[in-house]
């Protein structure tokens, strides 16, 4: 117990890191248990982040706030009308297409697996394919069952969507206008001996800006590309793979592998093999070493490079805790972390020194 005592005493006696604590598990227990319901007001907040570093570009060449405001703000707005008159529809359709040709896809691919006994007699044996189709069957079946469920509760999920599709904007308006008046009211509740709490945040607040930012512009520009590439190509449900694609990129190594199965598959079935899906996969493969080589760097030069170890283990924990927007802040999460464990030591003194091995 004194072991124990005497550590809870030296890490936190310090004012500032019981502030520090007490805003981070606030600030996760908020998150946790009020996000869904707050969704709207969350990614209003992102947005406003996002066009807020425009708005001080245009303010710094002696443009009013308010018209800056105002004119970033009408562009945001023609662009989510532009998203929603053009790409979801598009989008809407191509997802309806390939819900209907998925039994012949499904089709193709066990008709491969039938042939495979044939061709590798001594791997693999035909009561292992013939299990692999009975549990793809089975899982199809569940699947559909689901779908069929969930129709009633779509009504209810449109009107959501319309809801927030109508509430955001207008938040996002609203924390842009009055920005110095919704912080001039938050620092009445910042206690005056945190100036610890406010070190971490001035580190993280440059790396979150700069990472909003370039990944929302890298989802884009690859998004974009992959579509023009993809129509070139003649390759069906272009939009709909080249939108996966752009979002893929929300998840560091994993994303761009997930992504590569169903082009891969709709390039199979479309023109077998052949020149086509050679093009196909490695105008795909380009896109991706593009990205990772030259795009990435680029854009996040300024972000502190995490292991990937790190990355995949964020991207993991904060994914199942908040799920889409986890994923999508899990780098700068991991930067949040990295900055408090950097940021301790310095405010508790050097640490003891761990012997170079164990006995």
């Amino acid at each position: 117990m004194n072991v124990i005592s005497s550590w809870f005493k030296r890490n936190f006696s310090d004012p500032q890191i019981v502030i520090l604590i007490s805003v981070l598990i606030l600030g996760f227990v908020f998150v946790i248990y009020f996000g869904r319901p707050l969704a709207p007001f969350l990614t209003s907040i992102v947005v406003a982040y996002l066009l807020e570093s425009i708005i001080v570009r245009l303010e710094r060449l002696k443009m009013p706030r308010v018209l800056a405001v105002g004119m970033v703000f009408l562009i945001f707005v023609a662009l989510m009308f532009i998203l929603l008159v053009w790409l979801v529809p598009k989008l809407t359709s191509q997802v309806t297409q390939l819900a209907q040709a998925l039994p012949a896809y499904i089709s193709t691919g066990l008709d491969i697996l039938r042939t495979l006994p044939d061709k590798y007699p001594s791997l693999i044996k035909p009561e292992q394919v013939q299990s692999v189709i009975s549990n793809v069957t089975t899982e199809m079946t569940t699947v559909g069952q689901s779908i069929l469920g969930k129709t009633v509760s779509s009504v209810f999920s449109a009107f959501s969507i319309a809801v927030f599709l109508v509430i955001m904007p207008i938040l996002v308006f609203f924390l842009l206008k009055d920005k110095a008046l919704i912080v001039a009211w938050l620092r009445q509740f910042i206690p005056k001996d945190s100036k610890l709490t406010l070190s971490v945040w001035h580190q993280v607040d440059l790396q979150i800006g700069n990472y909003v930012r370039g990944k929302a512009f890298e989802i884009l520009l690859v998004g974009l590309t992959t579509y023009i590439v993809f129509v070139f190509l003649d390759l069906e449900y272009a939009i709909l793979l080249a939108t996966l694609t752009g979002f893929s990129v929300l998840v560091p190594f994993i994303g761009a592998v997930a992504v590569t199965i169903p082009i891969a598959l709709v390039a199979f079935v479309q023109f077998g093999w052949g020149g086509s899906f050679a093009y196909v996969m490695v105008s795909y493969g380009v896109i991706q070493m593009l990205d990772g080589n030259v795009l990435v760097p680029w854009l996040f030069s300024e972000v502190n490079n995490l292991h990937p170890v790190a990355i995949i283990v964020a991207v993991l924990f904060f994914g199942g805790v908040w799920g889409f927007w986890g994923v999508f802040f899990a780098i700068p999460l991991a930067t949040l972390v990295n900055a408090i464990i950097e940021s301790w030591p310095k405010a508790m003194g050097p640490a003891p020194e761990l012997p170079e091995q164990i006995s």
